[in-house]
């Protein structure tokens, strides 16, 4: 027996987004965070704003455009959507190796005068990042309280900050952490919230998070000993990435470091920095 045809059609969506519709989100979006959305990301993008039309009771992506030109709140809203959010803590672990091993020994010595050390994690997501960044200044500089540590924590979404400033975590997310780290820098919740885990009170005081838009005026002056910028800059055009590289090199120290995600490269984007390896740079002018 044949199968239905009408059980292979595809499934009509609820709301049409049209080229019109999409090529404006892709603007709005472009101007608000400097972040080029592909003709390929036309399926998320409709998936994550069909959200907002249901939970605003619109009928169509035009009527939600019609609005956002005059509702700043939603204008957040929308860019929180649209934002991608993908981490977990000690992710490509080769970079926490690398400040543990030689960054951070090399900071003692070169500091040791001014006691002061400074990170930036630009993009910190739901916090997995700077926090794994602080445990591993923890594990490193043993007489920490001598030192005068600071760790900014930054991202355009304000949820997601919201989110790692609270600390909280499923303890699915930390189940394949080494047994001593869970011990010393998590604290599992009682009561309602058992399965969840909480980030130990002396790293959360080494962070500082705030909400930031790469694209706006940097409060900070800086310098930085090292700069996380992971899986950040892949959503801007070269022009833009030139742009952003430039402020970070001028923000880092004169030997400072940043790395970058895994798919994510200085080739023809600046020449201030030198590959260290591994998607790491050295500032050298």
């Amino acid at each position: 027996m044949s199968a239905d045809p009408a059980a292979r059609q595809p499934r009509e969506k609820e709301f049409v987004l049209s080229e019109r519709d999409f090529n404006k989100i892709r603007t709005l979006v472009k101007d608000k965070t400097g972040i080029n959305l592909s003709e390929g990301k036309r399926d998320m993008v409709y998936s994550r704003l069909s959200r907002r039309l249901r939970q605003l009771n619109y009928d169509s992506f035009k009527d939600y455009l019609q609005n956002l030109q005059t509702d700043e709140v939603e204008i957040g809203n929308f860019i929180n959507a649209i934002t991608t959010n993908l981490t977990s803590f000690f992710r490509e672990n080769h970079h926490f190796e690398y400040l543990a091993k030689t960054v951070i020994p090399s900071l003692l010595k070169s500091n040791a005068d001014t006691g002061r050390i400074r990170i930036w994690s630009a993009g910190c997501s739901t916090g997995e990042e700077p926090y794994s960044i602080a445990m591993t200044v923890l594990d490193a500089i043993p007489d920490i309280s001598r030192w005068d540590v600071k760790i900014l924590a930054t991202d355009l979404d304000t949820n997601v900050v919201a989110h790692a400033k609270a600390g909280v975590y499923a303890i699915d997310r930390v189940k394949d952490l080494p047994a001593n780290i869970k011990r010393k820098y998590f604290r599992k919740e009682r009561g309602e919230n058992v399965d969840t885990v909480r980030i130990a009170e002396n790293v959360k005081q080494l962070i500082t998070f705030k909400q930031l838009n790469l694209m706006h005026d940097w409060p900070m002056s800086g310098p930085f000993d090292l700069i996380f910028c992971r899986n950040v800059v892949i959503y801007f055009d070269k022009p833009t990435q030139r742009i952003l590289f430039d402020r970070y090199a001028d923000l880092l120290r004169p030997d400072g470091h940043i790395n970058l995600g895994h798919s994510e490269s200085l080739f023809k984007v600046s020449d201030r920095f030198k590959l260290l390896g591994n998607t790491m740079y050295q500032r050298i002018k």
